[in-house]
């Protein structure tokens, strides 16, 4: 077993790579939906033993790094120029690299407005196993 973390982007801008609008605009009836397909989409998993966790992520955040000064600069985040958010993650422990990828595809078509799939990118990411090796 390998875990991935599914990363949830919505991506907009001047050419959005998904044609959803903000929360805001949707139905109550919609949005119930989408988050109803999640929760079914995790318990499945969960049956199946390839769920760890998962949550949604607010809007805003904030930004911070060391200055090596000892104070780290802080910037209120993501910027209203950005064209990528990180709405939520689920963690998943499955037997192949293939099986996140097919997981990740089936996340992607949770329901939008109308109800149809929103075909949101998901980012698939593995957890490293062991430290990375220098050779010289």
């Amino acid at each position: 077993m390998a875990k991935y973390l599914l990363l949830k982007h919505y991506r907009g801008g001047p050419t959005p790579v998904i044609d959803m609008p903000p929360f805001d605009r949707w139905t109550p009836e919609e949005f119930s939906a989408h988050m109803q397909y999640m929760k079914d989409f995790a318990a499945r998993l969960e049956e199946s033993g390839e769920f760890v966790d998962s949550e949604a992520l607010a809007p805003e955040g904030t930004f911070v790094r060391y200055d090596g000064e000892g104070r780290p600069p802080v910037t209120d985040g993501p910027f209203a120029e950005t064209k990528d958010l990180i709405a939520g993650w689920m963690l998943i422990d499955v037997d192949s690299y293939e099986r996140a990828l097919e997981l990740a595809a089936e996340l992607s078509a949770a329901p939008g407005q109308g109800g149809r799939p929103i075909h949101e990118w998901l980012e698939v990411r593995p957890f490293m196993t062991a430290p990375p090796t220098i050779t010289e």
